[in-house]
């Protein structure tokens, strides 16, 4: 898997994709290419089989994993029609979406900067990984507009009540307090930060593709469910998993004391 885009750089090894933001020069900010390239990247992605992708590494180039919206794109914005603005919105929205439905884990690696959009996809992703310099920030407000798009996931990751605090005041965060509240899973030297990420790719390795689709399904629907749904979507979920070929090949590697078929 390896394309050519003008504002990211999709590439694969063996079962790992990567997914690199590349506007270093603007600290990664989002305008519309960065936006359809991204729904582009992941939407190839979802689109392979489970086993084949296990795992993608969200990243960005140079100093910043992502500094929010370029200056220059919102500044377009200015023309816009409310219809132009509904249009715009979506293709985000839409790009979330995609990274939030994909079946295979995504871990994102924060340096820098990860403001507005740029902290919207460190709390769509399923686990984040910061330096310990790296700083954070709803900071939609302080433009005159509010974190939106974004904020079903952030909502999801941080809970209302740091929502609410950090939302309002658009205030810069430490990759320590975004450990705190949740957005963030880990928190490391620039010189650990990559092999953390290693680490954490092998440990996703060492799981059954087929399992980790599942939870993350599950993970998307249960919240929503009453008990009485819940209670049958997961007992029907594990009776399917462990019939699967996958959970047959796991118990069976357990007992025999040996790593299963799946693992790297």
């Amino acid at each position: 898997m390896q394309k050519h885009y003008q504002h990211i750089v999709l590439t694969s090894e063996g079962p790992v994709a990567h997914v690199r933001l590349n506007r270093p020069e603007v600290h990664n900010a989002f305008d519309s290419t960065l936006i359809a390239e991204i729904t582009e990247a992941f939407t190839e992605v979802a689109s392979v089989a489970p086993d084949t992708v296990r795992v993608v590494v969200l990243s960005g180039a140079g100093k910043s994993f992502c500094a929010g919206a370029d200056v220059t794109w919102m500044r377009s914005s200015l023309d816009f029609t409310h219809a132009d603005n509904v249009a715009d919105a979506s293709r985000m929205a839409e790009m979330f979406s995609l990274i939030d439905r994909t079946p295979t884990v995504v871990i994102c690696r924060v340096q820098g900067a990860a403001l507005g959009g740029g902290a919207g996809l460190a709390a769509v992703s399923d686990i984040v990984v910061a330096e310990e310099n790296a700083r954070f920030a709803f900071s939609e407000a302080k433009l005159g507009i509010a974190p939106a798009v974004i904020s079903p996931y952030v909502l999801r990751k941080i809970g209302l009540s740091h929502a609410r605090a950090l939302f309002f005041t658009a205030e810069r965060f430490s990759a320590y307090r975004a450990l705190q509240i949740g957005l963030v899973h880990r928190v490391v030297s620039n010189d650990e930060l990559d092999t953390e990420i290693d680490r954490l790719v092998n440990e996703v390795l060492s799981s059954s593709p087929a399992a980790i689709a599942r939870a993350k399904a599950l993970i998307a629907k249960v919240p929503a469910l009453n008990t009485a749904e819940a209670t049958s979507l997961t007992v029907e979920t594990i009776a399917d998993l462990r019939a699967s070929p996958e959970g047959q090949e796991g118990l069976q590697a357990f007992l025999e004391k040996r790593k299963p078929q799946w693992s790297l």
